[in-house]
This record gives structure tokens, sequence and C-alpha cells, in this order.
């Protein structure tokens, strides 16, 4: 399973900087806005040391990781949704990624500009989410102009259809993102066909100068210069370096994890002499549905799965370890994997 999560942020706040810090690759980060214009994309495996520790269970003569996209976009600012900046270039490419990383500036240099004149992170922050809000609100009103004939007809799907619109310009009115707003499912399958912005979780990304890191007041703390510092440094010299500032994980495992939590995934792992390899589902799939992950003819035909936590598989020396010590059990096709879940599919032909 891929997604793509976008980097977006007023100019000049490290979005580029972050970026080149958690893909390792080399791109523009200079002091003026709209030094990104074409979005950068760079896909990252997802850091997750489970997956070696099962590897050396099982012997594995290969580990594989899932992976993730992070796609760096050009700044925006105040004034998008009229055409100002990049406009309605910088709005489309966020509506091609699943979720979206907004980076805010919460650091004073005077060497580096800011659009705005002044740093202001809660401005900055009303800014963005402002120019989401109205494109939006923009789109709705386009589809209305179809629409409206088209309800006169009488069709129910499309009275529905409008209905929910209706709704969802009401709470973008109000200044509210749809994706923190409850609708039902036949209202959310309809407001899907059109991949609104503010339907998108956001993960709010502070860039700070401190060493430290961590979460607080729903912002993802992030030194981004510290990171990018980093990217030249081996795995072992970077994970000493953060370590010795109290730092216990890296940027982007931190961001990943976040990206995880805002998308509602899993992962789960298969893992044998051939090889192991972490698959990513949505949280509540069910166990043909993880099947279905590794090949579609896996959900079609399936039987049943075997089952066992990664802690059980490790602590009980795999397998047949843990099938001895009872720690392996059989399901059926209504088993809701969990996270961290090593399966065994057992199917048809």
């Amino acid at each position: 399973m891929s997604f793509k999560i976008g980097i977006v942020g007023l100019p000049n706040v490290g979005k580029s900087t972050l970026f080149q810090a958690i893909t390792k690759k080399q791109v523009e980060a200079e002091n003026y806005p709209f030094c990104t214009i074409s979005p950068n994309a760079g896909t990252v495996e997802v850091p997750d040391k489970r997956i070696e520790d099962l590897a050396k269970i099982s012997k594995s003569k290969k580990t594989v990781f899932t992976t993730i996209e992070f796609v760096d976009i050009a700044g925006l600012v105040r004034g998008a949704h009229e055409g100002k900046g990049l406009g309605n270039k910088f709005l489309s490419h966020i509506r091609e990624v699943d979720a979206i990383i907004e980076v805010l500036r919460d650091f004073e240099d005077k060497n580096i500009v800011h659009t705005e004149g002044e740093v202001n992170l809660k401005r900055d922050k009303d800014i963005i989410d402002m120019e989401l809000i109205i494109s939006d609100i923009q789109l709705i009103e386009k589809v209305f102009q179809k629409l409206e004939k088209e309800v006169r007809s009488g069709d129910k799907e499309i009275e529905k259809k409008f209905q929910a619109l209706k709704k969802a310009k009401k709470v973008l009115e109000e200044e509210n993102f749809l994706h923190n707003t409850s609708f039902t499912l036949e209202e959310g399958k309809f407001l899907e066909e059109f991949n609104f912005l503010t339907q998108k979780p956001v993960i709010y990304l502070k860039n700070i100068n401190e060493k430290g890191s961590g979460k607080e007041d729903g912002y993802l703390l992030i030194n981004a210069k510290l990171e990018a510092e980093l990217a030249s440094f081996s795995e072992k010299e970077a994970d000493h370096y953060l370590r010795s500032f109290g730092i216990k994980e890296s940027g982007l495992e931190k961001l990943v994890k976040e990206s995880y939590r805002a998308l509602d995934l899993i992962s789960f792992f298969t893992s044998g002499e051939k090889e192991t390899k972490a698959w990513t589902v949505e949280k509540g799939s069910s166990a043909p549905i993880a099947a279905g992950k590794i090949h579609s003819d896996f959900q079609r035909n399936f039987i049943r799965v075997e089952v066992v936590s990664w802690k059980d598989f490790i602590q009980f020396n795999g397998w047949s370890g843990a099938r001895e010590v009872g720690k392996v059990k059989e399901k059926g096709r209504d088993y809701i994997v969990e996270d961290g879940d090593v399966l065994y599919f057992k199917v048809g032909k």
C-alpha cells in the first residue's frame, strides 16, 4: 500500500530543508520565495526495527520495508485562491496527496526573510488553513452550477449528493475543516468524489531551532536544520548524535508515526526464511483484506490465517516455538488484523 504525504507551508519556513532531511535527497533550499516550483518527490523506507528483529529469528535472506512518499510542494502565500504566488497550481498539487504536513516556522533568524514580515505561528497557520478552506468552497460552488440543473430532474442520488455538498459548504463557511466534521457514510462517499483539500488529515509541524523534539498542543516539533545535518551521517552516527541531545527518534520516525495515525494505518508482517516483509493496511481491516495486499488471489481464495504477535514470535524463536507454547492462533474471515501481527495465510486454488 503506497501513500503520499504533501509538505506545505508559507515560503521560507523550512519545507525543503525538512524534505531534504527525511528523504536524504539534495534539493534546492534557498532563501527566497518559490524556490520550489515543481513538487519534489522522494520515496523512503518506513523505519521499523521490528522487521530486523523478526528477520533475525527467521534467518531471512531478505528484508522488505514498506514505503512512504513525501512531496515537497511550493510555498503558499496569502491569496493563493485568487492566483497569487503559484495559486491554483499549488493547490492542485495538494489534491494529489493523501495527507498534509503543514510546516510552521517557530524560529527567529534575521538571515531568513519571512514573507509576512515577522514570525507568527498562529497567523501563518490561519493563512494556510483559510486558503485551503476557500479553495474547497470555490470548488463546491462550481459543482453547484452543474448539479442545480440535474437536481430538477428528480434524481434521488443527485439530490442526496447536492445536500451533502450543501452541508459541506456550511461547514467550510464556518471555517472548519471537512476532515474534522462528522458525515454519514453515504455523505462521505459523495464527498470523496471531489477530493477536497480540507478532507485530508493534517499534521501540524513546528519547525524549531532548539535541540529538543516531541509533541505539544497538537503540534509535532522538529528541528529541520538539525535533521538535515544528520542526513549525511550513517544511521549509527545519527542515532548516537540524536541521543546525545535526548532525542529518541529521528524526524522521519516521528513523521511516519504521525502519518500512520492521521491516515488510520497499521502494519502487519510476513516472516520466513525467504524474506521478512512489512505490509500496510487500514486499521480495522479483516484478514482477507490483509491477504489481498499480498496478492488479489489470496483475498479471493482465503481459507484461514495463522496469527502471532511480533513480540511472541521473537520471544519464542519463530513459528515453531510459538506454536509449541500455544501463541499461534488460527483465525477465519472475520479476524481483524492488529498492528504488529505476524501472519501466515492459508489459501485455496
